[in-house]
C-alpha cells in the first residue's frame, strides 16, 4: 500500500455526506442540556494543553447516563485533515434534575497533523461539546455547543514541545 491518506475510505473525509449511524448515534431514557462550554483561554501558545469544562444537566424524569463527547475542528490546515476530530469522551451518571460540571484536558498532540512528521500549526480551532457529533441528526434531541480558539507561535515538530 502506497497511499496512507484516509480520503474516501472513512467517513471522517466525506465531505458534506452524512453517515447513516455516526459515533454517538442512539436514543436515550431522558433529556440532558448542555451549557457553560468554558475554555481556559481563547488564545493558546503553540505547545500548550487546553482546558475544558462543561455542565451537563439531566432535564429529563430518569435517572440515566450520557456520553459527553469533546470534538476539535481545524480551521484551516496545511494537509488534509478530518472535518472534526474525537478528542475526550466520558460516560457520566446524572440523577433526574440534577447536574454534573465536567472538566477535560484536550493534549496539544491532539491538534498535531502529519506532515512529514507530526506538527503543530498555528490557526484558529472550533472546539464541540455534546452528546453526539456535530451537525448529527437523530431522532433524540441533544445539542452541541461550540467554542473557537486560536493557537499562536510558529509550527513546530510535535517533539520540540
Amino acid at each position: 500500500m502506497e497511499n496512507y491518506t484516509m480520503e474516501g475510505r472513512t467517513y471522517r473525509y466525506y465531505g458534506q455526506e452524512a453517515p447513516l449511524y455516526p459515533f454517538g448515534y442512539g436514543l436515550s431514557y431522558t433529556t440532558f442540556c448542555y451549557r457553560d462550554l468554558v475554555l481556559s483561554s481563547p488564545v493558546l501558545p503553540i505547545c500548550a494543553n487546553l482546558t475544558v469544562s462543561v455542565v451537563l444537566e439531566n432535564t429529563g424524569l430518569w435517572d440515566s447516563e450520557e456520553v459527553v463527547q469533546l470534538y476539535l475542528r481545524w480551521e484551516q490546515s496545511s494537509v488534509p485533515v478530518p472535518r472534526w476530530q474525537l478528542v475526550a469522551f466520558r460516560r457520566v451518571a446524572v440523577l433526574a434534575g440534577r447536574e454534573a460540571k465536567l472538566s477535560f484536558q484536550v493534549l496539544a498532540e491532539q491538534r498535531a497533523v502529519w506532515v512529514q512528521d507530526w506538527r503543530l500549526e498555528p490557526g484558529t480551532f472550533t472546539l464541540f461539546a455534546g452528546g453526539q457529533q456535530p451537525g448529527q441528526k437523530t431522532r433524540a434531541p441533544s445539542e452541541v455547543l461550540s467554542a473557537q480558539f486560536s493557537v499562536t507561535g510558529t509550527a513546530r515538530p510535535l517533539r520540540g514541545c
